[in-house]
C-alpha cells in the first residue's frame, strides 16, 4: 500500500518547553490513521507542521515521495472553524476549491451533489451566518473535500453533529477511503474512533505511546473484563482466578481479568451463589485505553508495543 504521508522524527519545541519529541508515523492510501491524545499531547502542533502552518526544528515531513506540501492535494478540516460569516454557502466552496486550483464548474456541480447528500439542498444561497453549527460543519467538511484531495485531514470533525449527520460523515470517510484518499483523523470521541480507523497513533507529552494497527492494539492492550450487575462482595470476585484488578461502583462490579484468560474457559470459576442480574464479558474499549494513558494509572499492561 502507497505511503501518502510519512513524518519521521519530528521534533518541536516552544521556548523551553518540546512540545513533540522525535515522532514518527506514516498514513497510506486508503487508510483511515487516527492521531490521538490528551490535550496538550502535541496533535494540533504535529498536524500544523504538516500543513506547513509552522515547521519543524527536528525531522522530516515527506508527501509520497516529495519534500514539498503538494496544497492542492491535502483536504483539511481544523478544529477551529474558519468559514466567512457573511459570505454565501456556494460561493465560499467555490472560492476554496479555486485556491486549490479546481474546477469551477466540476466543483459547483460536486458542492450541489454534496449539498444534497447532507441535507443542504437549497441552502447555497444561504450565508454561513444563518445556518446552525451542524451546518455549518457539514458546509465545511464539504469544502475539504470538494477538490478530491489525496491526503485528508480532519481535526474533530464530528463536533457539533447529531447521530444521524455523524453517520453521514462515517459513510462519507469510509468511502473516500475505499476509493484511495489517506485518512488522518483526530478525535476524542474514541468509540467513533474505534469503530472507523484501520490504524492508531497515540502521542502523551509529544511522544508516542501506542502505534499500530486497530486489532493488533486491541489484542496487545485491551485484556478482557467481565462486568457483573447485582449485589456481590468484592473480596469474592477480587478472590477468582486471573482477576488483576476490580472496580465496584454500587451492585456493578468490573474484573479486569489477565492477558492469557479465555472467556468460555474462566467462566466456570464463578461461584454458585453470585447474585447475577446482568453479566457481559468484552475487551477494554480504546476510550479506557486513552483514559488510563491520559491519567498516567498505568493499570493497563506495561511493556507492549504495538507496530505498524
Amino acid at each position: 500500500m502507497d505511503t501518502m504521508l510519512s513524518v519521521e522524527n519530528l521534533s518541536k519545541s516552544f521556548k523551553d518547553k518540546q512540545v513533540i519529541s522525535g515522532i514518527s508515523f506514516d498514513v497510506k492510501k486508503g487508510e483511515i490513521m487516527a492521531i490521538l491524545g490528551p490535550n496538550g499531547a502535541g496533535k494540533s502542533t504535529t498536524i500544523r507542521n504538516i500543513m506547513g502552518i509552522m515547521y519543524p526544528d527536528e525531522g522530516s515531513i515527506t508527501f509520497h515521495n516529495s519534500k514539498t506540501i503538494p496544497r492542492h492535494k491535502i483536504g483539511y478540516l481544523p478544529e477551529e472553524r474558519g468559514l466567512y460569516k457573511n459570505v454565501k454557502v456556494m460561493d465560499i466552496l467555490l472560492y476554496l476549491a479555486d485556491l486549490k486550483d479546481y474546477p469551477l464548474d466540476k466543483a459547483k456541480n460536486r458542492a450541489l451533489a454534496y449539498l444534497k447528500k447532507f441535507d443542504l439542498e437549497g441552502k447555497e444561497k444561504v450565508s454561513v451566518e444563518e445556518l446552525s453549527k451542524g451546518m455549518g460543519q457539514k458546509v465545511q467538511f464539504i469544502a475539504s473535500i470538494l477538490h478530491e484531495p489525496e491526503l485528508l485531514i480532519l481535526d474533530e470533525p464530528f463536533s457539533g453533529l447529531d447521530p444521524v449527520s455523524q453517520d453521514l460523515f462515517k459513510q462519507e470517510m469510509k468511502s473516500l477511503a475505499s476509493n484511495g484518499t489517506a485518512i488522518l483523523l483526530s478525535s476524542h470521541q474514541m468509540n467513533l474512533v474505534e469503530e472507523m480507523a484501520d490504524r492508531l497513533f497515540m502521542m502523551h507529552r509529544g511522544q508516542r505511546v501506542i502505534y499500530g494497527k486497530m486489532d493488533d492494539v486491541k489484542q496487545q492492550y485491551a485484556n478482557f473484563k467481565c462486568t457483573i450487575h447485582g449485589n456481590n462482595s468484592r473480596n469474592d470476585l477480587a478472590n477468582l482466578p486471573d482477576v488483576q484488578r476490580v472496580e465496584q461502583d454500587g451492585d456493578t462490579t468490573v474484573l479486569y481479568l489477565a492477558s492469557e484468560v479465555q472467556p468460555t474457559i474462566w467462566l466456570r470459576n464463578l461461584p454458585e451463589q453470585l447474585t447475577i442480574h446482568e453479566l457481559t464479558i468484552d475487551r477494554i474499549s480504546l476510550h479506557e485505553i486513552f483514559i488510563d494513558i491520559a491519567t498516567d494509572k498505568n493499570l493497563l499492561k506495561e511493556g507492549h508495543k504495538a507496530h505498524a
